[in-house]
């Protein structure tokens, strides 16, 4: 049997693994990288694997790094069944339809500018109607129910504890005379969190391929983060501020809105905070995703059917506002009283978080609120490191707003909740394989593994494929994420470098004319936005150029390993 890790072998996104017996491939999960250029880019690159031999994909949950790419795969020619819990099939509908729109949207702008420039178009990466076949091929299932894929394997899906439908997958695969179990975490929860149940502890396991997002450190406790949140919009909204809040759409925002739920509830000083305070959900796709929250109760932990019980719905309080229009959601920028906008997406690499965050992250009065992880490359990443300035949409913003990061929110179990998980299997695995995670968090969690427990662990990187036979697993190959590259790509990125330097060489030419003359306060403009576009375009094509003449590079490549 093999194993090949074909995705979040680097980093966070992408999350892409193929088991192989000697009669079967499937997959699990054909997630989507993201994070910055060169993420976007190897998204477009071809599957480290034959799209036709693939007999099903069995997908953990419904967040895009995991998802992302069902589109495309179906695009280059799979028609087989995509396995996934019913939540997760509600919430595809959701994710895939608004992924495809957001790619076609992303096309169509680079297309616009790529006339501007005499450049070449170029197409989305999937559309609506790839998203539509793929969505043909979801085969829902329950939790606890074993599902026969083939004559060789079978696959269970457990509860993680992540979001809503998010599922640990047990697989067992015969081969030959024997049978391996291979368990897979997917994303890993927090235990003690609200609207859904805590992590599933596997007993038992032959392989385990195991998340590692916070691999090299804790979160704190989660109601400190409640309870720092509920300051922040105290201390805002007193000066005059609004508290926004970049959220993923699926998951992050419910828990929010349960837990402005609970203050409302609760009363006393959390009410008398909050009852001037409107808290608007600016995300279609969260708002669509509240929903399918809401048809799926029987997910629901204990505590969260308690209070539906009860009769209070959990995901709804008074001033709870959804935004519905794209002018709704303009008017929140438009008016200064002071509010809570809980908007995607949670890295702020799209959505309509880019415009508050455009409109709000100057300005001294405001507050912004980070409740996820931040991939390395984003926009969310580069404003809780501390940068002074981003560019958003074109625009240069000076970041002055006070910047929160409350990571006792996050929906990934952190390195003490990993190590408890990895800590229930009664025997131990035979080989512990960490993915998901920068290399720091899968170094650390690894050597914790190794040191607490005694189990043999293999860190991925790069894409990589392993033999597991009897009780050795030997690599039959390792390279990097990012394969070589057409030289002459190189050539026509510089060349097109050079003609954005030589126009920016013009610009500079005309503003230096023009300073010891009078011109108009529009023609100023003009040569400003202008030189500002040639900007963000020669900054687009040197990520390029840099991912490209890493591409070329053809050391990158360590060649066969055994």
């Amino acid at each position: 049997m093999k194993i090949k890790f074909c995705g979040a072998a680097e980093g966070v996104t992408g999350s892409c693994h193929l088991l192989t017996t000697d009669k079967h491939k499937i997959l699990l999960d054909c997630g989507q990288y993201q994070g910055g250029k060169a993420q976007d880019e190897m998204n477009f690159m071809p599957f480290p694997f034959s799209v036709n031999d693939i007999e099903a994909v069995v997908l953990s949950h419904a967040h895009i790094d995991h998802c992302g790419r069902l589109p495309l795969l179906v695009k280059r020619g799979y028609d087989g069944p995509i396995y996934a819990t019913k939540a997760t099939a509600d919430l595809l509908q959701v994710m895939l339809r608004d992924s495809a729109y957001i790619h076609e949207k992303e096309a169509e702008w680079k297309n616009k500018k790529a006339d501007r420039l005499g450049r070449k178009h170029v197409d989305p990466l999937y559309t609506i109607e790839d998203a539509e076949a793929a969505l043909k091929l979801v085969v829902p299932v329950l939790y606890n129910q074993l599902i026969e894929l083939n004559d060789e394997m079978r696959v269970v899906f457990n509860d993680a504890g992540h979001i809503l439908g998010s599922g640990i997958i047990e697989i067992w695969a015969k081969e030959g005379d024997g049978e391996n179990k291979i368990v897979f975490s997917g994303d890993l929860g927090m235990t003690d969190r609200p609207i859904i149940e805590d992590p599933t502890i596997i007993k038992k396991a032959d392989y385990v391929i195991m998340e590692s997002t916070y691999g090299s450190r804790n979160h704190p406790e989660n109601s400190d983060s409640i309870s720092k949140l509920l300051d922040i919009v105290e201390e805002t909204t007193k000066r005059g501020g609004s508290v926004i809040i970049p959220s993923f759409a699926v998951g992050r925002t419910q828990e929010l809105i349960y837990e402005f739920n609970k203050f409302f509830q609760e009363g006393g000083r959390a009410k008398k905070i909050l009852e001037d305070v409107l808290v608007y959900v600016d995300s279609p796709m969260a708002n669509m995703a509240t929903e399918v929250f809401r048809n799926n109760a029987q997910v629901f932990d204990d505590e969260t059917k308690d209070f539906i019980l009860k009769g209070d719905n959990p995901l709804d309080f008074p001033n709870l506002r959804f935004t519905r229009s794209t002018q709704d959601s303009m008017a929140l920028n438009g008016n200064k009283t002071p509010k809570v906008i809980i908007s995607a997406s949670g890295m702020c690499e799209a959505g309509r978080i880019r415009h508050h965050l455009k409109h709000g992250l100057w300005d001294s009065r405001n507050s912004i609120v980070f409740v996820g992880y931040q991939a390395e490359g984003t926009l969310g990443r580069r404003i809780v490191e501390g940068a002074e300035e981003v560019s958003i949409m074109g625009e240069t913003i000076k970041v002055q707003a006070q910047v929160h990061n409350l990571e006792g929110f996050s929906g990934h179990a952190d390195q003490n909740g990993l190590l408890d998980w990895i800590s229930g299997f009664q025997v131990a695995p035979k080989q512990v394989f960490l993915v998901h995670g920068e290399e720091e968090s899968k170094r650390v969690l690894g050597k914790l593994i190794e040191d607490k427990l005694g189990y043999k662990v293999q860190v991925i990187e790069g894409i990589s494929e392993f033999e597991l036979e009897k009780d050795e697993v030997h690599q039959l190959s390792h390279e990097d994420s990012i394969p070589l590259a057409d030289k002459e790509e190189v050539k026509d990125l510089r060349k097109q470098l050079e003609e954005i330097s030589s126009d920016l060489q013009i610009i500079l030419k005309n503003v230096d004319d023009t300073m010891s003359s009078d011109i108009s306060a529009k023609k100023a403009n003009d040569i400003n936005n202008y030189a500002q576009e040639l900007k963000n375009v020669a900054l687009n094509l040197g990520a390029s150029v840099a991912l490209v003449d890493r591409r070329s590079d053809e050391e990158l490549f360590s060649g066969p390993q055994h």
